[in-house]
């Protein structure tokens, strides 16, 4: 644990610091680069470390869990005071508030939640690996996701010098296609009117060692008067203290992160407007926002659940946009559409609270009192009363993740009596990493817990059986069903025989189907706001669109009727079992994605005893079995885009195995003494082990790194043998579904 030195000084630079001395950032990297050996650095440099242990200590990966394994799993929060000291004659002190980010693909959703509450970012880069696929998924969701302005910095410069040998002609070179990687992204991605593009020219990128301590900018060699050539001649003389002294790692940062990340004001007008929904930025609450007003309106959003490994406490970590926040205050969480009280508040120190009255806008916090989703906004009680429709309250835009749940593990309570339990404790930890998700499986008694991979679910099981102890099952691929064309117009009866529904279901369009999944329509949604998107980015009727039912999950009900009686009675119903359905699709009870159900016409008994939920449930849930049976049904699985770095004349191997696994080869291009071969794999083969059989075919020497992309249809030859193979596993009838037990529900008109 790391001790906060100055509490007071934070304290007083959070409520009443000029905003052009706050940096809010998070460091972000493809995993291995150096994000938590760096951050050390920072630490230092605010009196928090021993010089002597910067760089080793390691201080953000506070879990045991992530000391065990040596990465970063959770994203940790620090704030940290420092003097400019090229401005002897400023006393008043710079505040970085700084997001220690995890580098691994299955903790990709801690980067996004962390970018959420920033206002730049530091992309640091391994020099030997170059930009991996992390890395340029890092960019997509800092610089055009989350519109976080970047800086560049390149560690391990060391391993060129002393293992590879290079000289300084091709150090540079391989500087260069780093920089000039990251710049295509960046001129791809960044916010319209404005130039994000590093240059080391204008000291916008580092070059440096986290593990030996030094770095530079353009800046600073010219203070020192020296050229790059310089760190060579020291590394020819052993002499990397000098380096470590003179070359501070922790000043090249600093500068930086001064010079070109922007404060939160001046982030906030060109930010907000991209993130904020329902917002007049004429209103008082528009201007409040990007001036972060603190005597505004109360707009804030939860960013991370951090949950206490030993105690299971959850804190609360985001940031204030509008407003001030107090302790004792009464909150009303927009999302979820209730009332919480804020019993203890603050800022985050790595595990620890700084105890605080109040945060106001333009800094992060920590509050401790309840428990909620991350990526939930708030407004104060009071302004949520001056509503009358509370879905038309501004609100974060849903932060869009990177990833797909595709694998699946079972957990099971060792003592049965515990089911109960355990779904409390697997909602509490799945409401800090919102990219899992799981379900009970109501014939087998368990749960089911979905993840990007096998190691977040790891993760994730060993933080519940800490609580209630659990058998895991074996991971699993999940895969989803979809329809490729519109199907027949069924009309079905309850088993009563008194209630009838005309349905049929069809493919939604990928655009609505993306909007979805990435959380920015959902069942919440008001109608007004849902008809203007759909209309806006889907090209639907808004009609049409203000007559949808539920969204959930990548598909949508909706309700194609006329004047049709007691409809409303039997709503709620209707959606459980529209839910209950695409949770466990027909084909193979795996989730149904990317569809629209329409009911046209429907019968409602006069008499509430005959429309029951179990009478309903079996006349939506054969219709839209039937329906989606005859609409071109097809299996679909993950597939991961793959970009493995290779030395140059090993990539056969790598080609050979990437085909012996049902892999496409995309591209293969030269990388300076590597190659890169580029590509795609369905998930179950990475989750097979494959990683292993590129480091044999290499003799250890291949670096990897894959990324979801989507689902693509099972290929025809392998479909029917992964349908039986899933229903088997299931217990499920041993042959492909005809609908069959469905028919008895479809009704004929006499």
């Amino acid at each position: 644990m790391v001790k906060v030195r100055n509490p007071k000084e934070i304290e007083e630079m959070v409520q009443n610091g000029a905003f052009a001395k706050k940096r809010i950032f998070s460091i972000v990297a493809h995993i291995d680069h150096g994000k938590t050996t760096t951050s050390d650095f920072l630490l230092k440099r605010a009196g928090l470390m021993r010089p002597e242990d910067a760089g080793a200590m390691q201080a953000m990966d506070s879990d045991e869990e992530e000391q065990a394994r040596g990465i970063t799993i959770f994203t940790s929060v620090v704030l940290l005071a420092f003097n400019d000291d090229r401005a002897k004659d400023d006393e008043e002190p710079y505040i970085f508030q700084i997001n220690d980010t995890p580098g691994h693909l299955s903790f990709t959703g801690e980067v996004s939640r962390a970018l959420r509450s920033s206002d730049g970012a530091i992309l640091l880069v391994d020099a030997l690996e170059g930009v991996m696929t992390q890395t340029e998924t890092n960019i997509r969701l800092s610089v055009g996701n989350e519109k976080c302005k970047p800086v560049l910095f390149i560690n391990k410069v060391d391993r060129l010098i002393s293992e590879l040998r290079l000289e300084p002609a091709e150090v540079y070179q391989r500087v260069d296609a780093i920089v000039n990687g990251v710049n295509d992204l960046i001129r791809e991605l960044q916010p319209e009117g404005q130039d994000w593009v590093v240059d080391f020219a204008k000291s916008q990128v580092a070059l440096g060692s986290a593990k030996h301590g030094w770095g530079f900018t353009m800046e600073i060699l010219k203070d020192h008067n020296i050229k790059p050539t310089y760190v060579f001649e020291k590394y020819n003389e052993g002499d990397i203290e000098w380096l470590r002294k003179h070359l501070t790692l922790d000043d090249a940062l600093l500068r930086m992160v001064i010079d070109h990340l922007p404060d939160p004001v001046t982030a906030s007008r060109y930010r907000l407007p991209e993130i904020i929904s329902g917002i007049d930025w004429d209103s008082d609450l528009g201007k409040s926002l990007k001036e972060s007003d603190p005597k505004g309106e109360l707009l804030g959003m939860i960013a991370k659940v951090f949950i206490d490994p030993k105690s299971f406490r959850p804190t609360l970590i985001g940031r204030i946009f509008s407003g001030t926040l107090h302790q004792g205050d009464k909150i009303y969480l927009v999302n979820r559409r209730e009332n919480r009280k804020v019993k203890r508040l603050g800022v985050m120190e790595i595990t620890d609270i700084l105890d605080m009255e109040e945060v106001p806008a333009g800094n992060l916090f920590a509050l401790f009192g309840f428990i909620c989703p991350s990526g939930e906004s708030f407004v104060s009680s009071e302004y949520a009363q001056t509503f009358e429709d509370h879905g038309d309250i501004p609100r974060f835009e849903s932060i869009k993740y990177s990833c797909e749940a595709v694998v699946s593990r079972s957990i099971t309570p060792v003592d049965p009596q515990d089911l109960a339990k355990l779904g409390e404790v697997t909602n509490k930890w799945l409401m800090a990493d919102n990219t899992a998700k799981f379900s009970l499986n109501k014939e087998s008694k368990e749960y089911v817990l979905s993840g990007i991979d096998p190691l977040q679910i790891e993760i994730i099981t060993k933080r519940i059986d800490k609580q209630v102890k659990i058998k895991v099952g074996a991971p699993i691929i999940v895969y989803r069903e979809m329809v490729t064309e519109k199907g027949q117009v069924l009309y079905t009866k309850s088993p009563n025989g008194h209630n009838r529904m005309k349905m049929f279901v069809e493919p939604l369009d990928a655009v609505a189907t993306k909007m979805s999944l990435d959380g920015e329509i959902n069942d919440m949604t008001d109608k007004k706001t849902m008809a203007r998107l759909l209309r806006e980015r889907a090209g639907w009727d808004a009609k049409e669109a203000r007559k949808i039912w539920d969204v959930y999950e990548g598909n949508m009900l909706i309700d194609g009727s006329k004047g049709l009686q007691r409809l409303d009675r039997i709503k709620s119903y209707v959606i459980g079992a529209f839910r209950e359905w695409v949770s466990q699709g027909p084909l193979c009870k795996e989730p149904v994605m990317g569809i629209r159900a329409v009911f046209t016409d429907a019968t409602v008994h006069t008499d509430p005893a005959h429309t029951g939920y179990g009478e309903i449930a079996t006349m939506i849930n054969s219709n839209l079995s039937l329906g989606f049976l005859n609409a071109g049904a097809k299996l679909f699985e993950p597939m991961q885009h793959v970009d493995i770095k290779t030395p140059n004349g090993s990539e056969g191997g790598v080609i050979k195995v990437l085909t012996q696994h049902r892999g496409q080869i995309a591209e293969i291009v030269p990388d300076g003494a590597y190659m890169r071969v580029k590509g795609k794999l369905p998930a179950s083969e990475i989750s097979g082990g494959i990683a292993d059989d590129f480091r044999g075919a290499t003799q250890g020497r291949a670096f990897f790194g894959y990324e979801f992309i989507g689902f693509e249809p099972v290929p025809k030859s392998f479909s029917e043998k992964f349908i039986l193979e899933i229903r088997a596993r299931k217990k499920m009838p041993d042959h492909l579904p005809d609908g069959a037990s469905f028919k008895r529900f479809l009704y004929v008109r006499t």
